[in-house]
Formats: C-alpha cells, structure tokens, sequence
C-alpha cells in the first residue's frame, strides 16, 4: 500500500524531488542546481532539456536515499516557476529556444506596444495583470516573432507551449509518445491568457497577441482525480503512478501553507518574493499595483481566487553579493556579516534588477543603493540587502490591506530565507505584525503533493491537511512605531530613485 505523496519542485535555480508521509513531513528529498544563462543585459534564459535531467536526476536521488520503492508513492504532484515560457516541437520534444524566464525583460518593446491601445491595464479586467515583461503571453510572441519558422509549425500544429509545470509533466507522461499536454488553472492565469471568469483561453487575446490557440496545453483543475496521466514504467520514478496535482510555485506555497479561508496570507521568500492573499470564489481587482490571480482549484469545487504582491528579487539578491561581488561563500554567511553591524549605516539598497514588481510594475526601473558614505562597509551592505526584502514584503501588505479591506494580524513565511533569523525579526519589526514560520517550511512542494495525495484519496480532505500544520517558530514586532516609519520613509525615498532609469 502506497505510505508516500510525492512533488517534483522546478525553481529559477535548482530542482528538487521531495517525499511526504501522511503527516506532511519530509521523508527524502534530492536537489539539484541548474545554470543561469544570461545572454545579455535584461535576458534571462534556462535550459530546458538541462531542467529535465535534473528532474529525473532528482527523482531517482531521494528514492534512492531511503529505498523508496515506486510502489510506495499514492502520487506525484508538480509545482513550478511560473510564467518561464517554452515552446517545443511536440514530434521530437525539442525545445526551438531556451526557456525564457520570468525575469527576463526582452518584451518590453511588445508589452510597450500592446499598451498603446488601452494602456498598460488593457487586459486588466479579463486576466487580473498588468501588461509586463514578467508574464508568458508576450514571451511567447516573442519567440513566434523572433525564432525562425516558428510561427508556420506552430500554425501547423507542431509546436507546443508550456510553462515549465507543462514541460515536465509532459515529458514525466510520455513526452513525444503521448505525454499529457495540460497546465492547472493557477499556471494558467500567469500567462495573460486565461479568463478568470470562464477559466478558458481567451480568443479575442489570443487573436491580438497572434498565438495560435493548438499550441496552448488544456487547462485542468490544480487537484485532478482524473488524473493528468500516469509516470513511465521505465522513467525516472521506476512505475506507473499518477500524476495529478498540479500548482505554480507561490500558489502551491498558498496551498501548502493550508490558507484555505478568505483573509488567510503567506509570504515565500525565494528567488523573489511572493506574498498571495485567499480572497475566497470572489475575484477582487486590486487598485493598489497587486495581480489578481487564481488560488488554486480541487477537482469539481469552484475555484478559489488570490490576491498576489509579487517581488522579483529577494533572494537573487543575496545570490548576486556572493556570485558576482563575492561579498561572501555561502549564501547564509549573509547573516553573521549583517550581524557585525547594528544597522544598515544609512544604506537603502533597491534591486531593481529586472525592474519593480508590485505595487509599481515599472520595467524601466533599475538596481541603486543610496546612502553611501565612507562609513559604510560590507556589513552595512549585507544588512540592506536583508532589510531590501523586508521593505518590499510591506510595500505588498500595504497594498493588500488597502485592496482587500482586511487587516493582516500575522504572516505566514515559508521558503529559503525563512532561515535567516535577522531577516524574519526586521520583517516583524517594519510590519508591525508577528511573522509565524511552519514546522515544514518548504510548504511549495508540500503543497504540490497535497494537491496529488488528495487528487487519489491519500488525504480525505482540506481538514487533514490544516492538522498537519504546526508552529516551528514565532516572531513578534520589537520596534517603536516611530522607528519603524522614519525607515519605510527612507525606503520608498529609495525607491523612487530607481524609476525612468532605462530610456
């Protein structure tokens, strides 16, 4: 009898195969890193057939890790950076262009044009997001536009598109021979594409962005009984076991985090910085620079929509000090450094690298840090990259507050730098509100693997799955009110300083 649910996690920079027992603890995990490719200034690329062997080079790791047999696993679930956009011959599983990530910012001249009619809230009303370089639709014109005879394949129904949730579980089902072309409705609504009423493609977009509609996977709930398909029997997992969760990255981290009622928020903090508010089967529109987007979807209930402040870099910044300053070895020698200081010395540091993010969705926008004085020295740098995600997580919570009309009384973190104890008190401390952090804080794999094991019975309901969260560690709020609004003055000052850079 199956003991396991399983979730494959494809992130910007590592891929990790995770195991879960019925009471939502890790029983293996492998990861494995893949490369950055930058081809120029604003252009961020992987490799897709790279991803993909990391995928089954995890899979094969963490079952080998603890001798899990294929037998073991109810189901697979899979969760994903979400809006890096692929385009593969669907005869031979090729990709015809790297994947183009989510930071990437080569489409700007497309979301700028697109604009000109309607501005940049155009499709606002349909899809929830703004026009910008961050979402899939206009990569996909891209690649239509700029890659030779892509455009005639795809019209002859040889192309196939995918975020990279498509990608891999097309290739876990079968790739070229019959593998399921399917994408969740949560990876859906990333692209600019969906409707969020009729959670279909929509024609008439579609039509202005000239995608033709064959190329696009089925949308399917984020939690299929049905299931999507089943893995190979002589493929990485070793058996046929279905695959039927399916969740973009932030929206699994929702899921895992068991924000199953309206008002519920949890802030992940990885490659960026996402921040996803339960607003329940409505969908609010935010008038406060916020995507609405969808939550997730289980089987035949009604979808469940979310408010979302995205971040683009967080984490990423901690890897620029240590892969290009080398500021430090290890990404968590960040915090003693900060620690050699009591405070950032002045120092605001906005990493505007592919532009701002929520609530301002500026792609002309780039990195600065203001302040600087002889006196400052490279823990005062470390300690303002740190405090840099904790300014923009309140930014997001603002914005929140304001759209929702919902006070947030704590935040729920997950993800990497959850770790970071300086980090997680500033973010208490420049919120004015508790940061709780779960007992298994990687909730996004989690997550992706509830939506499986409840997708085949393995959990019997939302229920089961909310006993299973626990408190591993709570931060409460030490500064004085005043202190906290002088700094967040300073920090939006900052900010302003990053806009119009780009001509």
């Amino acid at each position: 009898m199956a003991k396991y649910s399983a979730a494959v996690d494809q992130g910007t920079t590592s891929t990790r195969f995770m195991v879960f027992d019925h009471n939502g603890a890790v029983v293996s995990i492998d990861q494995m890193e893949h490369e950055q490719i930058y081809p120029q200034a604003g252009w961020v690329e992987h490799d897709a057939l790279e991803i993909w062997a990391r995928t089954e080079d995890v899979i094969k790791g963490a079952m080998q890790k603890n001798n899990i047999a294929a037998a073991d696993l109810a189901a697979i679930g899979i969760t994903n950076q979400r809006e890096t956009t692929l385009v593969w011959d669907k005869n031979t599983g090729k990709p015809v262009f790297n994947a183009i990530v989510w930071q990437d910012t080569r489409t700007k001249d497309i979301c700028d044009e697109l604009a000109e009619d309607g501005g940049q809230d155009r499709f606002r009303a349909k899809v929830g997001l703004p026009l910008a370089t961050y979402f899939s639709g206009p990569k996909i014109k891209w690649i239509l536009d700029n890659v030779s005879g892509t455009r005639k394949a795809a019209e002859k129904g040889d192309l196939l598109f995918g975020n990279i949730d498509t990608w891999v579980i097309w290739m876990l089902t079968g790739g070229p021979n019959g593998g399921a072309h399917v994408t969740d409705v949560t990876n859906a609504s990333r692209t600019m594409l969906l409707n969020l009423q009729t959670l279909d493609w929509d024609d008439e977009i579609l039509k202005i962005m000239d995608i033709p509609r064959q190329m696009l996977p089925e949308i399917r709930p984020s939690s299929d009984p049905k299931l999507y398909g089943t893995t190979l029997v002589d493929g990485p997992v070793g058996g046929a076991i279905p695959v039927c969760g399916d969740l973009g990255d932030q929206q699994a981290a929702l899921y895992g985090q068991t924000c199953f009622s309206p008002g519920e928020a949890k802030n992940t903090y990885g490659t960026g910085c996402f921040m996803l508010l339960n607003t329940g089967t409505k969908i609010v529109p935010s008038k406060s620079g916020l995507l609405t987007t969808m939550g997730y979807k289980i089987g035949d209930k009604p979808a469940v929509y979310a408010l979302e402040g995205s971040i683009a870099i967080t984490g990423a910044l901690v890897q620029w000090l240590r892969d290009n300053l080398k500021l430090f070895e290890k990404s968590s020698d960040i915090e003693e450094i900060a620690k050699t200081v009591e405070d950032n010395g002045g120092i605001y540091f906005v990493p505007a690298f592919s532009g701002l993010f929520a609530p301002y969705w500026k792609s002309d926008a780039r990195g600065v840090i203001v302040g600087m004085t002889r006196y400052v020295n490279r823990g005062h740098i470390a300690r303002a990259a740190l405090e840099a995600t904790a300014y923009q997580t309140r930014e997001v919570l603002d914005a929140m507050n304001k759209d929702s009309g919902v006070e947030l009384t704590a935040l729920k973190v997950d993800g990497g730098m959850v770790y970071n104890e300086l980090l997680m008190q500033f973010q208490s401390d420049i919120l004015g509100v508790p940061v709780v952090r779960p007992k298994v804080a990687e909730t996004t794999a989690l997550g992706a693997a509830y939506a499986a094991g409840l997708a085949v019975g393995f959990w019997n309901s939302e229920e089961d799955l909310r006993k299973n969260w626990a408190v591993d560690k709570e931060w409460k709020p030490k500064m004085k009110e005043a202190d906290r609004e002088k700094l967040h003055k300073g920090w939006l000052k900052a900010v302003e300083r990053t806009f119009d850079w780009v001509e």
